[in-house]
């Protein structure tokens, strides 16, 4: 029997075994947040701490018990068809489950992430895939994937798109990747990547190049993971100079979250390294900013007293500290300033001459 599926039964019968009992039935799944979460470098990633959550069955929790136990059902469903939901077609699928049906699909997918990390797996282990893009890729690289109709391998030369890329698709498990390129070049905003794509910064530095378009969804983090891994290959990451990109982006990246601690050791990429717009960055190259926000601030603050990843990381609690004393940010395409190639032409060659200027 497959593994997942496995603990679904198993926890359905104990759940059965205990009303038989006359005892009332507990689900119990980890706290999800930064709380309940350890950083050791050596793994690389945000573990759990131990810290969980116990959801008895009573009058007050009859509702949210059902729909965990109808979502436990769907993906038992899921995994026994080798079909696959996503989390709309989940939601959607709720509204036939009478009073235990969804108001909104942010209950559904709340529900989903406490089965998955009640049961220490993936999502996609249960059947429910993603429906936001992966991520784009350009550069020097050969995927291989499979035709799901004969099951014969494609070759994709990620260097015959022209103008255009190829996206990483939903699930990325079953690739395979063949490349002679030196490192991989993580970018978070789109017309960045577009950029370095059209003036060929991919064959000129001998790379991989991948847009996360802002947070990386879980397809591109474990895309670049498996990538990184299976080719041994470096990863650097290109963000703006703020928190969003230092704490939501790169953090996210490199060490995972602690919403997803349950996962973050697929997820997370822990060879990365940060050669973005840092504080002294923009001093350096006098880089025009806007002033940080309310929302900044919080997350700086938050960061310094709560991320066991900036705790660790002294360069990164000072890096975090300067701009809060220079109460500023500053964009990739700030850079612009300098010519609309000075990111290719300069900045990201001098960048990768002086490792003493990361920040990791």
């Amino acid at each position: 029997m497959n593994e997942v599926l496995k603990k679904i039964v198993n926890e359905a019968k104990d759940i059965f075994d205990n009303i038989k009992r006359k005892n009332k039935p507990v689900l119990k799944s980890p706290i999800r947040s930064l709380s309940n979460v350890r950083y050791d470098s050596s793994d690389g990633f945000f573990e759990l701490n131990g810290s969980m959550k116990s959801r008895t069955l009573s009058a007050n929790t009859v509702k949210t018990f059902a729909q965990t136990l109808k979502m436990m059902a769907l993906s038992k469903e899921l995994i026994e068809t080798e079909d696959i939901a996503t989390k709309r077609e989940a939601y959607y699928v709720s509204k036939n489950w009478a009073e235990a049906r969804f108001k909104e699909q942010a209950e559904s997918d709340t529900v989903m992430d406490d089965v998955e990390a009640m049961f220490q797996v993936n999502r996609e282990q249960l059947g429910f895939t993603p429906e936001e893009k992966g991520g784009d890729i350009a550069g020097k690289l050969i995927v291989i994937d499979k035709n799901p109709d004969t099951g014969k391998e494609i070759r994709i030369d990620c260097t015959k798109f022209g103008s255009g890329a190829y996206s990483i698709p939903s699930s990325v498990e079953e690739l395979k990747f063949e490349t002679n390129a030196q490192f991989i070049l993580a970018i978070e905003t789109a017309g960045m990547f577009q950029r370095l794509v059209k003036h060929n910064y991919w064959k000129k530095s001998d790379c991989i190049l991948i847009s996360m378009g802002g947070v990386p969804t879980r397809a591109c983090r474990r895309f670049i993971r498996r990538l990184s891994d299976d080719m041994n290959l470096p990863v650097y990451v290109f963000t703006d100079g703020d928190p969003y990109g230092f704490l939501n982006i790169y953090r996210t990246l490199k060490v995972g979250s602690g919403n997803a601690a349950h996962i973050n050791k697929y997820f997370c990429v822990p060879k990365a390294k940060f050669i973005g717009i840092t504080p002294q960055d923009i001093i350096d190259y006098k880089l025009p900013t806007h002033p940080l926000k309310d929302v900044d601030i919080k997350r700086i603050k938050d960061g310094i007293k709560n991320d066991p990843f900036v705790k660790h990381h002294k360069k990164w609690e000072r890096a975090l500290r300067q701009l809060m004393q220079m109460k500023v940010r500053a964009e990739q395409q700030a850079l612009a300033k300098h010519g609309l190639n000075f990111v290719a032409s300069n900045y990201l060659p001098d960048k990768m001459k002086k490792p003493n200027t990361w920040l990791d």
